[in-house]
């Protein structure tokens, strides 16, 4: 349910007129704790539902709707009593017994979460608390290029970067050998990456390639894969991947595609967020629908690993990443959404 937040009249006590109004400063603040409200508490309920039950899947809880209840104290009296400024959070619930298939609905009572005042502040133990929003990357692909002390060739990198979840570093080689980084971990070739990712042989991997890398002199691909671990099918290659970010745990196919999965393709593990798939959309020029679709798509590794070699052949410049077109600000709503998320995600693995 939505609540709205009381909006303070500005008092003008100057002597001489003016045209331009002072625009109320305030407004960013209170617009995104409105957006919090409205739909960013409705968002975490709707990422962490269903909760299913661990230990034989007998009970499933999902998160229906939810509402705020009235504030116990008013601003002016948190502040006299050194208390914090908060209201009551009830969300309601479904609990789905499968064995005998019975649903019931209550409402349970949550916890106090602190509340904005008129001024876009937050009275905490009675103290007024302002949080800052922060100015961040955005999450997409960002694409540099270093120039080798040996062969002065210029070598592209890239990062792959989501709003939450796994990163991915693309590296150039002076061998022309193409790597990436899981999670700034162990380093390996990007073919294995690829064949991990259900891409099925070399041939259809260098069809991928085959208008991008068209060098006669440097060949990425070509060097990759001969690089590369030769694996004879999808598990073998699977199977590897899974040694690479997990040594020392014994390896089977089972645990190699719950990896990848969890990697880069379970919504509650990796999310690009919409700013992030819209990035990617317009850098690699497809007119696409965000809609829900925010988990990495096969493509999005095949268009960075081309636009790496565009870069690599002089064929596209790299990217200024102190651009401010690839910063956005995070604002008070977005930072109290993660606290909400990361409370309900503790309380479903309890």
């Amino acid at each position: 349910m939505a609540t709205s937040l009381p909006i303070d009249k500005t008092r003008d006590y100057s002597r001489t007129y003016s045209n331009m109004r002072v625009p109320n400063l305030s407004k960013v603040q209170l617009d995104s704790f409105q957006w919090l409200i409205d739909e960013g508490i409705k968002e975490v309920l709707t990422e962490v539902s269903p909760v299913e039950d661990f230990s034989n899947g007998r009970f499933q809880l999902s998160f229906v709707d939810y509402r705020l209840g009235e504030e116990r104290f008013s601003e002016t009296e948190c502040r006299d009593r050194e208390i914090t400024y908060d209201v009551p959070l009830y969300v309601t619930t479904e609990l789905w017994t499968r064995v005998d298939d019975e649903r019931k609905l209550q409402e349970l009572f949550v916890g106090y979460i602190p509340m904005m005042t008129s001024s876009g502040t937050f009275i905490i133990n009675g103290a007024e608390r302002v949080i800052v929003s922060q100015l961040v990357r955005s999450p997409g692909a960002y694409f540099t290029a270093n120039t080798d002390l040996v062969t002065g060739r210029k070598l592209a990198s890239a990062k792959l970067i989501p709003y939450r979840g796994t990163w991915l570093e693309f590296e150039t080689s002076q061998r022309d050998l193409i790597t990436v980084k899981v999670d700034r971990r162990r380093k390996f070739p990007v073919y294995l990456f690829l064949r991990a990712l259900d891409y099925t042989s070399e041939e259809e991997v260098m069809d991928l390639f085959s208008d991008v890398d068209n060098d006669p002199i440097h060949s990425y691909m070509k060097a990759t894969i001969a690089k590369d671990i030769h694996v004879e099918n999808q598990e073998e290659a699977k199977i590897e991947f899974y040694r690479k970010i997990r040594p020392g745990e014994p390896p089977s196919i089972t645990n190699a595609d719950n990896l990848v999965d969890s990697l880069f393709f379970n919504v509650r593990r990796y999310d690009l967020g919409r700013v992030g798939r819209y990035k990617l959309n317009h850098t690699f020029g497809r007119n696409e629908e965000i809609g829900d679709k925010r988990t990495l798509d096969r493509r999005d590794v095949v268009n960075v690993i081309k636009e790496m070699i565009r870069i690599n052949n002089n064929m596209r410049d790299a990217d200024d990443i102190d651009h401010l077109g690839n910063r956005r600000v995070r604002g008070i709503g977005e930072l109290y959404q993660n606290q909400i998320r990361l409370g309900f995600v503790r309380m479903e693995r309890v």
